[in-house]
């Protein structure tokens, strides 16, 4: 497979291009996430590092998700229960912590490519219920042609609803992928933003909130 290797350690990312050559690999390294998304587009399997100078790691699967259904391991030094929660939410289809056997690597490597890729997801940058438009790639928000100012974290709310219009997002779902902190769930912050979306879009059912379940998408009206 061409296998796009998503690490800033020098000596590691040579170990390892070295021992996935040795198994019939061809392998191109990426030591900065701006790199390692330009280059996704072309590997059949990345493996993907968190720790990387320019980017959050978890940030790079996030986006890379939005367009790439390719199969990929987050190799990482984090060993909390919530980093690897985090991850495997954020798209990754295994983790492996460091350090690892090259023998467990390759093993988990074709254990996702024997389950297959998972299902593409949808290329719209730009979302439309009824009047309200949403571009996640510009991160603006308009109503009725009009443009909504919202703060960065009420449009990271939105924009974890809109990426899967229907969908029910957990409390827990959203407050990990926004404040990146499950247990602020007894906390007001995600209440208070979604009233905020509410009155400053002036569309109250834009987020519907299913009592005891989460939010999802909901209507313009």
């Amino acid at each position: 497979m061409r296998v796009l290797l998503v690490e800033d350690d020098d000596r590691l990312a040579a170990a390892l291009t070295t021992a996935l050559a040795r198994h019939g690999h061809q392998v191109t390294r990426a030591g900065l996430a701006v790199d390692a998304l330009r280059l996704a587009g072309g590997a059949d399997f990345v493996l993907l590092d968190l720790g990387l100078p320019d980017m959050d790691g978890l940030d790079v699967l996030r986006r890379l998700r939005r367009v790439s259904a390719v199969p990929l391991i987050v190799v990482t030094a984090r060993t909390e229960e919530r980093e690897v929660l985090r991850g495997l939410r954020s798209g990754a289809d295994d983790y492996l912590v460091k350090p690892f056997r090259t023998a467990e690597l390759i093993a988990r490597m074709e254990a996702v490519v024997r389950r297959g890729t998972r299902p593409r997801p949808r290329r719209d940058d730009v979302v439309r219920v009824g009047d309200v438009r949403i571009d996640l790639e510009t991160r603006q928000v308009t109503v009725a042609g009009e443009p909504v100012v919202l703060t960065r974290r009420e449009f990271d709310v939105l924009a974890v609803l809109a990426r899967e219009p229907g969908v029910v997002r957990s409390r827990e779902e959203i407050l990990d992928e926004v404040w990146g902190d499950p247990l602020l769930s007894a906390s007001r912050s995600l209440d208070v933003h979604v009233a905020g979306l509410r009155a400053k879009t002036g569309r109250p059912g834009l987020v519907e909130t299913l009592r005891g379940t989460g939010y999802r998408l909901g209507s313009a009206a």
